[in-house]
């Protein structure tokens, strides 16, 4: 039995990692090549900024959630294809080259790399699950579901905020605004700190033009919808021992059906 789920995780590892790989690569070439992939995976992997041992601190604080989560319910997180894999891979290649454009960006050695990478994630993500008695994988998930909690919770935003002042005033600027607003409204950091690295090195790198100002405009929107599907904006009021106004309550549960 476990000889059958070790040849069928090494193949299925197989396939997801050189597909994942080359997809995250492709991203780089479009529009003039099509990529697959999601615009998170993207922006995460250009947080790193080519150093290996951010792909692979990144990649490590989702894998023990992604751990657990096989242990306990026997199921991959979507944080395997969309963060570990891709990370890792880039990390791979980048301990002896940092030259993105000849690792990062090449679809080919991305496909190898996180191919090989995702055999060997998955086989010991199915292995483990398998191996590990029903006795004990309550214990495990507490465990390692409160170390990951931690990690990205409070580790990565740390990490990530500290590499965007590095990176430059404007993207330590931004970083700090949309990361203090993603930690409030979403309760992690990480995602404003990603956004905010982004428009900060495209500001630096081309100014404020079209583009520049489109991405500033959506991540804007993306916070107040986000903000007002969360009900963060009557929060904010009953924090500061304001009334809410009946119309703001009334728009709130007329979109949740309430």
């Amino acid at each position: 039995m476990f000889f059958i789920i070790l040849i069928k995780s090494l193949i299925i590892g197989a396939l997801v990692g050189v597909g994942v790989g080359v997809g995250a690569a492709r991203m780089y070439h479009a529009p003039t090549i099509q990529g697959m992939g999601a615009f998170r995976t993207l922006g995460e992997l250009n947080s790193c900024e080519g150093d290996p041992a951010s792909h692979f601190s990144f990649g490590l604080g989702f894998f023990f959630n992604a751990w657990a989560s096989s242990v306990a319910a026997g199921a991959f997180t979507q944080d395997v294809d969309h963060r570990i894999l891709p990370n890792w891979g880039a990390a791979a290649l980048m301990v002896k080259n940092r030259d993105v454009t000849q690792t990062l960006h090449d679809p080919k050695k991305m496909g190898i790399a996180c191919g090989i990478i995702g055999m060997i994630v998955v086989a010991f993500l199915n292995s483990t699950a398998s191996a590990v008695p029903e006795s004990l994988q309550i214990t495990a998930v507490k465990v390692l579901v409160s170390a990951a909690n931690m990690l990205v919770n409070v580790a990565m935003p740390v990490i990530f905020w500290l590499a965007a002042i590095e990176a430059g005033k404007r993207s330590g600027f931004w970083a700090t605004i949309f990361g203090g607003l993603a930690q409030m409204i979403m309760g992690n950091a990480v995602p404003g700190l990603v956004l905010g690295i982004l428009i900060g090195k495209g500001v630096e790198d081309s100014g404020w033009n079209k583009v520049t100002k489109s991405m500033l405009f959506a991540v804007i929107a993306l916070f107040v919808l986000s903000g007002f599907f969360r009900g963060f904006d009557i929060a904010v009021l009953e924090s500061f021992s304001l009334t809410v106004p009946d119309w703001l309550h009334y728009i709130h549960g007329s979109i949740s059906g309430k």
